[in-house]
């Protein structure tokens, strides 16, 4: 009988340590599903100085102008194959886009990548903050063109400031 209860307490401690560390497993066996590169996020001074160059030098054309007020920025879009280009001029100056001009000797550049999500924005940044990734936003919001978005803090992404997007629609 003892030996019995020996197998049983030598289990009920395995079981304890596989519930102890199920989240922990489970997170690391669960792999956000990204779809495709949404957007490259492009900061510029001025929308109508870059517009131009995107249309007559590499005949992209420009498919949306739109001014997100809660992010103090105004995007134009345009699209190469299933990828957008993002250009974002700045709004006010406290804004994150005139930051980051201002850090940048005053001059524009590529200012986030955007990956598309399947299994929602929420859901990515649960999946992110759980492995230790910080956050910038801990819920998602509205972004241009009705996409829900979020970002991850560069100093979690190796220097690079990562946003995520789902459309709400699909």
């Amino acid at each position: 009988m003892a030996h019995v209860n020996k197998i049983h307490y030598f289990c009920m401690v395995k079981l304890q340590i596989l519930v102890t560390n199920f989240k922990q497993i489970f997170l690391y066996l669960f792999i956000m599903n990204i779809t495709h590169i949404e957007h490259v996020g492009i900061a510029v001074t001025s929308l109508e100085q870059a517009i131009p160059f995107y249309e007559n030098i590499l005949g992209t054309k420009c498919f949306a102008i739109e001014e997100v007020a809660d992010q103090k920025v105004k995007t134009a879009f345009f699209k190469i194959g299933q990828t957008k280009i993002e250009l974002l001029e700045a709004t006010a100056p406290e804004s994150a886009i005139a930051k980051f001009i201002e850090k940048n000797g005053g001059r524009g550049g590529i200012q986030h990548i955007a990956f598309a999500v399947e299994d929602g924005v929420a859901n990515a940044l649960a999946e992110a903050e759980a492995k230790g990734c910080a956050l910038i936003d801990k819920a998602p919001r509205k972004g241009a063109e009705g996409l829900n978005i979020a970002f991850l803090h560069p100093k979690s992404t190796c220097g690079t400031l990562v946003e995520l997007c789902e459309d709400p629609n699909k």
